[in-house]
């Protein structure tokens, strides 16, 4: 059976774990998984730095997808800004190397805390219907 991956930060766990409840919703909802299997059971790294170490993981492990989640807030310095770069960055390689979708449920960088809230189930559910559309893609 196919599987998709679920990597979470951990840093800001309250909201991601809503982030994650709302991607088992909306694969509930709207029957998305189909003949893609099922999700995986989340794997929780500390922050959003590790995500992409996880994903690699998660694909090396014959995912056919991963979704991502996680929030890099605003700082007092660049250090936010930085490793979202970074962050987005490693992801966008992944995703072109293994030729498999990952999905963006990061909100930052630069998230300030009132732009949080808002962007929980928007995000959550933008990156599990990427990876599910484009699995579906086929050139």
């Amino acid at each position: 059976m196919s599987k998709i991956g679920v990597v979470c930060g951990s840093f800001h766990k309250d909201e991601v774990s809503r982030m994650l409840d709302t991607v088992k919703a909306t694969i509930d909802d709207q029957a998305l998984l189909g003949s893609w299997g099922a999700l995986m059971e989340p794997v929780w790294v500390p922050g959003a730095f590790e995500v992409p170490l996880a994903t690699k993981r998660l694909l090396d492990a014959g995912c056919v997808g991963v979704v991502t989640l996680g929030i890099i807030e605003r700082g007092q310095t660049l250090h936010g800004q930085a490793m979202g770069d970074a962050v987005m960055a490693a992801l966008i390689d992944l995703q072109l190397e293994y030729n498999r979708p990952i999905g963006l449920g990061i909100i930052g960088p630069g998230a300030d805390p009132e732009h949080i809230e808002p962007r929980l189930v928007p995000h959550a559910r933008a990156a599990i219907e990427a990876v599910v559309h484009m699995l579906n893609v086929r050139p």
